[in-house]
């Protein structure tokens, strides 16, 4: 399924409800990934945001907080990776969600003391310490419960507007995006050309086309290979697993391998990777 955004329209209906409410909401593909919509976060999150590790940690948030939805309808609401109040609720087409309508970047009414002492403890790994981004933090606007609530009963019944207006369209998805999508959910398992084509139901020779076309060029082996490279850089920056174990969660199982694919790929080891982001 490949999903249309009407970007123009749902840039104006986001800005129009930060506008009227002070709430920034936002529209996430359902892969959890920002479609960049949005550009008025407060100032913690743009900090936050400006720097690598930051923006990487904020990234995979958004995707846990999508695979991890769990409501019967409307909104579910939790605290992000930093403690933020945010909320995000599935934009569907018949039964499948479509995207997700995330808000947030707000405090509830409790003692906000309390809630920066709570976000401080996740800020061990800011550069210059927690204490940098305590100003910015005390610029986030509270809110009581009872005005979230009723914020997010206005935007369900918003939601029933964007579908009616076709802001959100799904389309058939082409055998490129396809084949993007499934490396994009399988490339920690053991793949092949042989074990690809049988679960695509796409002929081999046809399936190296489209790993060329994809990568620019180059084969299925690199193609997999990029895959999960990007997905350890993120288990570089945003744990502490130790470097074997990141291998394994991505798929490759003899580390000296790993570390030769990795450093064939940035043109740096994955020590030396995690040390310079962390700096």
């Amino acid at each position: 399924m490949n999903i249309l955004f009407d970007e123009d329209q749902l840039r104006k209906l986001i800005a129009n409800l930060k506008v009227l409410t002070g709430v920034p909401a936002n529209i996430l593909d359902p892969e959890g990934r920002d479609i960049n919509l949005f550009r008025g976060h407060p100032p913690f999150c743009r900090a936050v945001n400006d720097l690598a590790e930051g923006h990487e940690r904020c990234i995979s948030c958004d995707m846990w907080k999508i695979h991890n939805y769990t409501a019967e309808k409307g909104f579910q609401f939790y605290r992000c990776h930093l403690g933020i109040c945010e909320a995000v609720m599935p934009l569907y087409d018949k039964k499948n969600p479509l995207a997700y309508l995330a808000v947030g970047c707000y405090l509830d009414d409790t003692p906000i003391e309390e809630q920066w002492e709570h976000t401080r403890a996740l800020l061990d790994w800011w550069p210059d310490g927690p204490d940098a981004l305590k100003e910015a933090f005390f610029q986030f606007r509270q809110y009581s419960q009872q005005e979230i609530q009723a914020y997010a009963e206005t935007l369900e019944a918003l939601s029933a507007y964007i579908q009616l207006k076709g802001m959100i369209l799904a389309t058939e998805q082409t055998d490129l995006q396809k084949l993007e999508l499934y490396l994009d959910e399988h490339y920690m398992d053991k793949l092949s050309l042989a074990s690809i084509s049988r679960e695509m139901h796409i002929g081999r020779t046809k399936l190296c086309t489209l790993a060329k076309e994809l990568s620019g060029g180059h084969t299925l082996s690199y193609l997999i290979a990029q895959r999960r490279i990007s997905a350890a850089k993120r288990l570089l920056v945003q744990t502490n697993l130790p470097i074997s174990a990141v291998a394994e969660q991505v798929g490759i199982s003899d580390y000296n391998y790993f570390s030769k694919v990795f450093r064939s790929i940035t043109g740096t080891t994955p020590s030396t990777f995690r040390k310079k982001l962390r700096g």
